[in-house]
């Protein structure tokens, strides 16, 4: 484990940011986002993330790429692609101010479906957008419509027209990844895709392993910290 801590101090500690206290009581911050007790409490077995949490553990993602050996990682916030819908592209040019995503290797897009979380995936180097859904649905159209996003942020940052021909887009089907047999475990699927994929792992979790990640989770929100 890490930091020499035991297995048992570490299950004591979960149980206590899962359990009683203020809500509003801030269990960290850190990337200018705040999770507060009530937010933590969204990964108690069977609740539907939060926002807050999918977000601060993207942001975990993302410090963890700046370490040798990882893929450069970019994720957008859950906000991203509902102002991306509604506004076009002009409404998010900004949103890339200090980052180059042609830089990148990978750059996440979580998408918010209503009560659904998915996973958009641009991986750079191969010159691939994939669609990630935990219930097997078809992202095809979401697909063009973040490759639409990327063809006017080439335009706008490199003056470069990305071809569609040279990309291929794809909606992951449900035998082709990990699908969750309940209807609150999204959240979880799109987080721990982005992990793996962040990795290079071959995405081999299972429905039985929710209970876990969702602990996990818990802890590494708290600590900051990746395990």
């Amino acid at each position: 484990p890490p930091f020499n801590c035991s297995f048992q101090a570490m299950e004591r500690e979960i149980a206590a940011a899962l359990g009683k206290g203020e809500p509003d009581e801030v269990m960290s911050s850190a990337f200018k986002l705040k999770v507060t007790r009530e937010d933590i409490h969204t990964l108690k077995n069977l609740r539907w993330l939060n926002d807050e949490v999918i977000n601060f553990y993207m942001n975990l993602l993302m410090e963890r790429s700046k370490k040798e050996g990882y893929l450069a990682v970019h994720a957008f916030s859950t906000f991203f692609y509902p102002k991306l819908i509604s506004g076009g592209y002009k409404a998010v040019r900004r949103w890339t101010r200090e980052v180059d995503l042609f830089k990148q290797d990978l750059i996440f897009v979580p998408i918010h479906l209503r009560v659904h979380w998915a996973l958009v995936v641009i991986d750079v180097r191969k010159t691939t957008i994939k669609y990630f859904d935990s219930m097997g649905q078809k992202g095809d159209k979401i697909c063009e419509t973040v490759f639409r996003y990327l063809q006017e942020e080439s335009r706008e940052k490199r003056n470069l027209e990305l071809t569609h021909s040279e990309w291929t887009l794809h909606s992951m089907e449900s035998h082709e990844i990990p699908q969750q047999l309940n209807g609150s475990d999204c959240g979880v699927f799109m987080c721990k895709y982005a992990d793996y994929i962040s990795r290079d792992k071959p995405i081999n979790f299972t429905q039985n392993h929710m209970p876990y990640f969702r602990k996990k989770m818990a802890w590494e929100i708290i600590h900051q910290q990746l395990l």
